[in-house]
């Protein structure tokens, strides 16, 4: 009995995947892990061990126009989790459709930060590259007031270094008036051209965007 007794304390005792990921980042978990995350709990005839590794399986044996259907089959799942587990999915999958694209020039970036522009206040993202300009990762970097974003070269160069990226490209939106550079936007990135290239990063770009239109410094012969 004191084994047991002993063994329910240690079970109690460890931490679960959420104090986990908390503590180590959402990159922590596993695939089973990620599901047990999303749906919570199990059922009694179905802890959410098991249930989580039915519904992976389930991932990998199905395809988009059955997936929801499939989901639903596993004792547990039902159609609401079945729906928040394709949801989360679709939402990875246009979060992240970005990642080795090829940026020859502005404009091929303007697609995936164009939703930036609907946002009522200035945000400030950065776009890394490779050596063969294929997008390593977009970040948001800081989030300002209507017509100012505060930033500053360690936060906006942190990441590029971190993953060895050949390239940067420098992104904010103005959410009211033209797309056209304020005084502050062209001294901040002459101050951004001069840290990458301390550090050995190529400057590519700094591009301003509206819900209609985009401006870059390199197009109009500004870097």
């Amino acid at each position: 009995m004191d084994n047991i007794n002993l063994q329910l304390e240690e079970l109690n005792d460890k931490p679960d995947i959420r104090e986990l990921t908390l503590r180590n980042g959402i990159y922590y978990p596993s695939d089973e892990e990620l599901i047990m995350l999303i749906l919570g709990r199990g059922t009694r005839k179905n802890p959410i061990e098991l249930l989580s590794q039915e519904v992976i399986d389930m991932l990998n044996a199905s395809n988009d126009e059955n997936l929801i259907q499939n989901l639903v089959s596993i004792e547990g799942v039902g159609t609401s989790r079945a729906l928040v587990i394709a949801a989360a999915l679709e939402l990875g999958r246009r979060r992240n459709s970005y990642q080795k694209k090829t940026v020859n020039k502005p404009s091929d970036i303007v697609p995936y930060v164009q939703h930036y522009s609907l946002k009522p206040t200035e945000h400030f993202v950065t776009a890394t590259v490779n050596g063969a300009h294929e997008l390593i990762k977009i970040r948001l970097i800081s989030v300002g007031t209507t017509n100012r974003t505060l930033v500053h070269p360690r936060e906006i160069f942190a990441g590029a270094v971190s993953e060895h990226a050949s390239g940067i490209i420098c992104c904010h939106n103005h959410p009211y008036g033209k797309c056209s550079p304020s005084h502050a936007d062209v001294e901040s990135t002459k101050v951004l051209q001069q840290a990458a290239g301390i550090l050995g990063i190529t400057f590519m770009d700094h591009i301003i965007i509206t819900k209609n239109d985009y401006f870059s410094f390199l197009e109009h012969d500004m870097l």
